[in-house]
C-alpha cells in the first residue's frame, strides 16, 4: 500500500536561513558602506592565513550577511536581487536618502519585456514610475546597489501571501508593529463607520484578529 504524504503539511526540523554571502572586492569599502546603512556589526574576525570575515544584520532581521577575503569565488558584485521587506517603502527610502545612499525613486512592476536603459529589477521586468497604483502588497520596490554593484531591492510587504508565516505572530521591530496597528486602526474605523459609527468595545480583540489575520495572510476581519 502506498500512502501519499503532502511535505507542505509535514513538520520538518527547522531550517533556518540566517547568513547569505555577498562577493566583494574591497573588504574595508564594503564594511564602511554597510555600515553606513545604520545596519548592526556583529562580527570581524581575521586570521593569520589571510582568511577575514565580517557579518552585518539589517535592522529587525533573521538573517545576516558576510563578507570578507577568502570567503567566496563568486565575482564581486554579481549578488543581485537581495530583497529587504519594509512595512513603508517611501520612508524606508527616505531614511537611506539621508544616510547618503543612491536609491531609485519607487517603482511598481509593468510586465515581463524590459524596455528601455533602466537596469530591470528580475527577470527582465519592465520599472513603472511610483508605488503600484493599488498599493498591494509585493507590488512597491525600490532599489541601490553595493559599491561593487551587488543588487538590493526594498520591497514593501504589509500583508502576507496565505500560509507565508507560521501560527506564532511576531515582529521584527517597534517600527513593523505600530506599522500593523496603525493599519488595524484604520481598518477598524471603517469597521466602525458600517456598523453605524458606534463605538467598538471589543476594538482590542478585533485589532488583534486583523494583525494576526495580516501576518498569517488569512482573510481580514470586516
Amino acid at each position: 500500500m502506498t500512502i501519499a504524504i503532502n511535505p507542505a503539511k509535514v513538520r520538518t526540523l527547522d531550517m533556518k536561513l540566517e547568513v547569505i554571502v555577498i562577493p566583494v572586492s574591497d573588504v574595508e569599502r564594503a564594511r564602511q558602506f554597510y555600515a553606513s546603512l545604520g545596519w548592526r556589526l556583529d562580527a570581524d574576525f581575521g586570521f593569520d592565513d589571510g582568511f577575514r570575515v565580517i557579518q552585518f544584520t539589517p535592522p529587525g532581521s533573521r538573517a545576516s550577511v558576510i563578507f570578507g577575503t577568502n570567503v567566496t569565488a563568486a565575482t564581486p558584485g554579481s549578488t543581485k536581487g537581495l530583497y529587504l521587506i519594509v512595512s513603508d517603502i517611501e520612508a524606508a527610502r527616505k531614511e537611506l536618502l539621508a544616510r547618503g545612499i543612491k536609491v531609485s525613486d519607487v517603482f511598481h512592476g509593468g510586465g515581463d519585456v524590459h524596455a528601455g536603459t533602466e537596469e530591470p529589477y528580475i527577470f527582465g521586468s519592465v520599472r513603472l514610475a511610483g508605488p503600484d497604483p493599488e498599493r498591494r502588497s509585493y507590488f512597491s520596490l525600490a532599489s541601490f546597489n553595493d559599491p561593487d554593484g551587488n543588487g538590493w531591492l526594498l520591497q514593501e510587504v504589509t500583508s502576507r501571501f496565505p500560509g507565508r508565516v507560521e501560527a506564532d505572530t511576531t515582529f521584527a521591530s517597534v517600527t513593523d508593529l505600530a506599522a500593523a496597528l496603525r493599519r488595524a486602526a484604520a481598518a477598524h474605523g471603517e469597521h466602525e463607520k458600517r456598523a453605524g459609527g458606534q463605538h467598538d468595545a471589543n476594538w482590542p480583540d478585533w485589532y488583534a484578529e486583523h494583525i494576526v489575520s495580516e501576518q498569517a495572510g488569512n482573510p481580514l476581519p470586516q
